[in-house]
């Protein structure tokens, strides 16, 4: 596949262009235009850099790029050079989709979370400047806070905290914006929304949403946007003849 193609199917697919994102999406550093093999990441970190790298990678498509508006202008020294530099020695493309792969309704981070723990009727939720950022949806099954909790540990296979008005109480509906969702628990009040699930918790957080009757269930950052770079490397392997591999990263964040 020539690179062109693979960022034309991916635009395609995740339609970066319709959000106003704080960071470019897309392709962010040029390499090889012949691509046999692609690694996925969460994040481009030196690890999962140097990692393609020794796999023999021509790209790495991940969640976390690493540009971002609020770095600003930076010079290439220290540790943005140590991941950078191996991109450029050893001519890897990098690919990065923020928030196109956390609000895609099929292979998002937040809609294959939602199906992985049985919501359904599934809907567009979240609000970043007028795109949505995750789903909402019906439990295919009401639980009660502290099942729900339960459920989600073994999903993300990673401790949650939650912030719960009563944890026998039934949850139907819920709405899901991965990682540093903090403060949308208030999307999820002013929707009607039984509980929201995001990946990380402040302090005053988890005060204000169990006050305002929200089950608020945080899972880790990391661990709640491993689904869609998985899910994205799927669908691609399943339509087009490409080796793909996944690159995991111990981050208990």
């Amino acid at each position: 596949m020539h690179r062109t193609e693979l960022e034309n199917y991916f635009n395609n697919l995740l339609n970066p262009a319709s959000f106003k994102d704080y960071c470019p999406n897309g392709l962010q550093l040029e390499g090889s235009e012949k691509i046999k093999k692609i690694a996925f990441a969460v994040s481009a970190t030196h690890d999962s850099i140097t990692q393609a790298a020794d796999l023999g990678a021509d790209s790495l498509v991940v969640h976390h790029g690493l540009f971002w508006n609020f770095h600003g202008a930076r010079p290439l020294t220290g540790h943005f050079a140590k991941r950078i530099f191996p991109l450029v020695q050893h001519n890897i493309n990098l690919f990065a989709y923020h928030l196109p792969l956390d609000a895609h309704p099929a292979v998002g981070n937040a809609a294959v979370l939602g199906q992985l723990i049985g919501c359904q009727q599934q809907n567009p939720f979240g609000d970043y400047k007028g795109s949505p950022t995750g789903i909402e949806g019906l439990l295919s099954e009401p639980l009660t806070a502290k099942e729900l909790s339960i459920k989600l540990q073994s999903v993300l296979n990673h401790d949650v905290i939650i912030a719960c008005p009563d944890e026998k109480q039934l949850i139907e509906s819920v709405g899901i914006i991965t990682g540093g969702a903090n403060s949308d628990w208030a999307l999820a009040h002013k929707a009607g929304l039984d509980a929201f699930i995001t990946g990380e918790i402040s302090e005053h957080d988890w005060h204000e949403s169990q006050e305002n009757g929200i089950h608020m269930f945080a899972g880790g950052h990391y661990a709640t946007e491993i689904f869609g770079v998985l899910a994205l490397m799927q669908r691609l392997q399943a339509e087009h003849t490409l080796e793909c591999v996944f690159i995991d990263s111990d981050n208990p964040a």
